[in-house]
């Protein structure tokens, strides 16, 4: 029976021009070794599975190839280069740090490194996940990796560069990998089913290479994987069902939900999602990746970062023409509030379902119900002559300034509207000729202070704590008096909640003549703070040394 290996191995890179994704470092590297100018130590870093090691190796090989070719490639013939392909190279050794991390591992390699190489010009050492090496075995190793033999080349391979000490950076050479691109990975993918004579469309290939994440062994690993589960003929479904992968198709039909306001069928989605088995936090993830995927597509300049396959692309430039950029933006927000706060909610699915109901309400325009009671209300309201809406001669009236809320929603495009037209007057003529103006109680502005007080209770706590405190007094001019502690209080407070609770009262009380007015008793404003001599004049009372240390130090206030 055959040995099986699996395809991370049996289709690792020999050369430079098969390393996928890394052009830019393959580059550097045959430049060093066409003008011989191999530095004494490298260090490759970056995510795993990317191709560190698999760079080094190459490298290592092509440095002692006896003939390369024009290309700086290694020629496969020569000695050196078969007893590479063969394991049996003396010429490289390969050190795993995270098992050989102490001083005495770090000892046996430096007694290593003075045997010169028996074919070659080179020794190469590669130590794989540097990082793990002790604070100990790094100060052991700087002064050979500042100063090997001529015939040592160092090539350190790590996933975490920031745990790696200064002091060895500074003597390397340093190649920061990328992540392996999609649409790179889904090709490799294609090019290995066709040498293995599997059947696989490419979108699922696209899937393989999003779960991958960037990295080319993880994604040769799935597609095994994949071989192992359903033999040569890979169905889309069966990489879906084994990857736990929702399909696109979701997201879409979601969508087309959220943009119609249907309620009712979007919960009815999540429930089938969740009765297929997958996680809530993972469907809110995903979700939105759609949305990004979408406001991707909306401009051509962008469109390069949308990494997926030409059908399902075809979905997406499709789909984003129903959906404005203000919808993606508002849902992106949604989508990112519901995955922050997914973890610390009791009830994870009726989280999602509210996220799922705001998306649905997104895009809503005012309800029929909510029009209805607005109509009730005016028809409810008594004429202008009912002797109980005259107040010293003017008639109250529905304020006619809209509400910012409304401007942002787009429901109302202007703040004034140009002409009136019932009577032919602007709306600003109107307003200053009709105000509400009605008197109210000592007991009915407490109400309405004290409700306001609870409103700003999360938001303000400090505001709302003096607000309860507070005893406001009602004048003749309808004007409200607040007694204030102190100047930076009353700063703060009409710095802070002044307008809002003014509108607020004038609102609740319908009195547009309603004003608040704060003061400072004079017995309180002569209660300054304290400044830096009153402080030290007190505590020099309280401990004369510190007069003596002031005099002693020479020190003055700036």
């Amino acid at each position: 029976m055959e040995n099986f290996i699996v395809s991370a191995r049996k289709y690792r890179p020999q050369n430079f021009d098969a390393v996928i994704g890394q052009t830019s470092i393959t580059n550097t590297l045959r430049n060093a070794i066409r003008k011989k100018q191999i530095a004494h130590a490298y260090l490759f870093c970056g995510p795993r599975g990317i191709g560190k090691t698999t760079c080094a190796r190459i490298f290592a090989k092509t440095i002692n190839c006896e003939n390369p070719g024009n290309n700086i490639e290694a020629c496969n013939e020569c000695e050196s280069c078969k007893s590479f392909n063969e394991s049996r190279s003396y010429n490289i050794h390969e050190l795993d740090a995270a098992s050989n991390n102490s001083v005495d591992d770090i000892r046996n390699l430096i007694d290593q490194v003075r045997v010169p190489p028996q074919i070659g010009k080179y020794s190469t050492y590669i130590i794989d996940e540097v990082h793990m090496l002790s604070a100990s075995a790094f100060n052991a190793f700087l002064k050979t990796l500042e100063e090997p033999p001529a015939h040592a080349i160092f090539i350190l391979a790590t996933t975490e560069k920031h745990k790696i000490l200064p002091t060895i950076l500074s003597r390397c050479q340093i190649f920061d990998f990328n992540r392996i691109k999609s649409e790179d990975i889904v090709a490799h993918l294609a090019y290995v089913a066709k040498l293995e004579n599997v059947n696989i469309e490419p979108e699922s290939l696209n899937i393989i290479a999003q779960k991958a994440d960037g990295a080319m062994r993880d994604a040769l690993s799935i597609f095994d994987q994949m071989v192992s589960f359903s033999g040569k003929d890979i169905l889309h479904k069966t990489v879906l069902e084994n990857l736990n992968v929702l399909d696109y198709d979701y997201y879409f039909r979601l969508t087309q939900n959220f943009i119609q306001h249907d309620i009712s069928s979007s919960l009815m989605i999540f429930n089938e999602i969740l009765s297929k088995g997958f996680d809530g936090h993972n469907f809110i993830n995903g979700l939105s990746n759609h949305f990004r995927d979408l406001l991707v597509c909306k401009d051509e300049v962008t469109l390069p970062l949308l990494e997926i396959g030409a059908s399902v692309r075809d979905q997406y430039l499709k789909q984003t023409v129903n959906c404005s950029i203000d919808f993606l933006y508002k849902a992106l927000d949604i989508c990112s509030f519901a995955d922050i706060n997914f973890k610390s909610s009791k009830n994870q699915r009726l989280h999602v379902e509210l996220t799922l109901v705001k998306l649905c309400m997104l895009t809503m325009p005012a309800n029929e119900t909510e029009e209805k009671k607005k109509i009730n209300k005016k028809e409810e309201k008594p004429s202008s002559n009912s002797p109980e809406l005259v107040r010293n001669g003017k008639t109250k009236y529905e304020p006619s300034t809209p509400s910012i809320g409304r401007i942002i929603n787009g429901k109302v495009t202007s703040a004034i509207e140009p002409q009136d037209a019932d009577q032919g007057q602007s709306l600003a003529e109107k307003t200053r000729k009709e105000k509400q103006i009605e008197n109210f109680s000592k007991e009915e502005l407490m109400e309405k202070w004290l409700r306001f007080a609870e409103m700003m209770h999360k938001e303000k706590p400090r505001m709302a704590t003096t607000l309860k405190a507070s005893n406001p007094v009602i004048k003749d001019d309808f004007s409200i008096e607040i007694e204030m502690s102190n100047k930076v209080q009353e700063d703060d407070f009409n710095h802070m909640i002044k307008t809002d609770l003014a509108n607020f009262l004038r609102h609740e009380l319908k009195n547009d003549n309603l004003k608040i007015v704060t003061f400072v008793p004079e017995t309180n404003k002569e209660k300054s703070l304290y400044t830096d001599e009153d402080k030290y004049k007190y505590l020099s009372e309280k401990n004369p040394n510190i007069n003596k240390l002031k005099q002693r130090l020479n020190l003055d206030f700036e």
